[in-house]
């Protein structure tokens, strides 16, 4: 865990990383204000031509030819960058003044400059302004979501009419690649295309741990072999197994079963079969988590629904996954904060599970954005010292960022509301929210009825 001269050493590491993160900002924000000016430049040279386009043009290649001298790259990726540079100096001003005055870092800038164009220029300052509070404190990858759904719900026109206009142009199609491979690219909703990754996943999965217990079991007959003695396991585990010399990894046993699936209509590889019958694998399904509110439910509202850890769906697909699920769950929200603060189950099984999840839905490390059916329940104060096994000493954390927990100097506390302050090594203090549901409830002022009769 490193003795106190280490979180010393550790300490000035991370003084003298504030004090670079804040120098490399401030280049950063000249570097994108010099390349808007160069393409102001080209602007100012090509005004007045006759054919301006042209001039343009060719005035901005020559720009973008000198400064790739400078920056060591191409023109081609230096023209590239001074049109992204006078789009965010030009259309995003309130997210550059932000980004100077250390509120965000170039990460958020992005994802801001990524998302925002969903959002008609009339609103784009407002959306600024929200996005900007919302990148605050929070790292740039566990934001986007957030901000995508922001700007969808900005956008004068619903995501269902815009879902239903795009989902007509779903197709299959292959991009033919070197080597004798392709790529198999389909475009679908995304709540279909996240339900075939996360069943893919669960499959590969199954085969790689039955190839782990295929191996144990070859083991436990060499040592009885050795042994002199006769081995009672089964041998044709071993012996006729499908896993002889099997080293694939998960990607590929993901696109081995990917492939199965399409061309025979079931893994042909399925290890938890038997002489009897099929195994469980072909039995695997996809889950997904779904946040929908009850307006969108009852098809007064037409909102995007949020797909945890994904991004936003349309509402006709969340009243048909909620019609088909077999359970859900409601939720009970802070009607300030959205913090999930009580969930029950019209089919209560594993109930404070259920609740977690839907109040985590990621790991809840910093910055962590791992969703929350791949995490694992760790007590806060560990049970071994005393702590309960309740909510308010659970919290969802991911394999890798569990074992930062209890194998290193990091410390955690849980406040009410599921807050957890997390103090590092050299004693800096995160604060970790329980994120705020995507979709929430809003309060509306009754219609004006006029004045009381007499």
């Amino acid at each position: 865990m490193g003795s106190d001269a280490d979180v010393d050493t550790l300490a000035q590491l991370v003084a003298d990383a504030e004090g670079i993160a804040d120098a490399a900002r401030a280049a950063q924000v000249r570097e994108v204000r010099l390349l808007a000016a160069a393409g102001q430049l080209a602007e100012s040279q090509s005004a007045g031509a006759p054919e301006k386009v042209k001039a343009r043009e060719m005035a901005l290649r020559g720009i973008a030819a000198e400064l790739a001298g400078v920056f060591v790259a191409t023109d081609r990726t230096l023209q590239r960058r001074i049109d992204e540079a006078r789009d965010l100096v030009e259309n995003y001003p309130v997210t550059m003044a932000a980004w100077d005055t250390g509120r965000i870092v170039r990460g958020h800038v992005r994802v801001i400059q990524e998302v925002g164009c969903l959002v008609p220029v009339e609103d784009r300052a407002e959306f600024e302004r929200v996005a900007i509070e919302r990148c605050e404190g929070e790292t740039p990858n566990r934001v986007r979501d957030a901000l995508r759904m922001i700007a969808e719900r900005i956008h004068p026109r619903t995501f269902t009419e815009r879902h239903e206009e795009a989902a007509a142009g779903r197709c299959v199609r292959v991009q033919p690649g070197p080597d004798g491979m392709s790529d198999l690219i389909a475009t679908l909703p995304t709540v279909i295309a996240d339900g075939i990754v996360d069943r893919l996943t669960r499959q590969a999965r199954e085969i790689i741990n039955a190839r782990a217990r295929a191996d144990a079991a070859g083991a436990t007959d060499a040592r009885t072999d050795a042994n002199g003695g006769a081995s009672d396991a089964d041998t044709t585990i071993r012996d006729g197994s499908s896993f002889v010399d099997d080293a694939r990894t998960i990607d590929q046993v993901r696109a081995d079963v990917f492939s199965d699936l399409l061309l025979a209509g079931t893994p042909a590889l399925d290890p938890t079969g038997t002489g009897d019958g099929n195994g469980t694998l072909g039995a695997i399904r996809a889950h997904v988590q779904v946040a929908v509110s009850a307006l969108t439910l009852m098809g007064q509202d037409e909102g995007p629904a949020d797909l945890a850890g994904r991004s936003p769906i349309d509402a006709n697909t969340a009243r048909e996954l909620a019609g088909n699920a077999t359970s859900w769950d409601r939720l009970l929200t802070h009607r300030v904060t959205g913090t999930v603060l009580e969930c029950d189950s019209y089919r209560p099984t594993a109930a404070m599970v259920r609740l977690l999840r839907a109040r985590d839905r990621h790991c809840r490390f910093p910055g962590c954005r791992q969703p929350a059916i791949r995490c694992e329940l760790d007590h806060t104060v560990a049970a071994s010292d005393g702590g309960a096994t309740h909510v308010c000493n659970l919290a969802n954390l991911c394999k890798r960022h569990h074992d930062v927990k209890h194998h290193t100097r990091w410390q955690v506390r849980q406040l009410s509301g599921g807050r957890l302050i997390w103090t590092s090594p050299t004693g800096r203090i995160y604060r970790e929210d329980a994120p705020p549901p995507l979709v929430a409830f809003t309060t509306t002022d009754p219609p004006d009825t006029g004045p009381p009769p007499f």
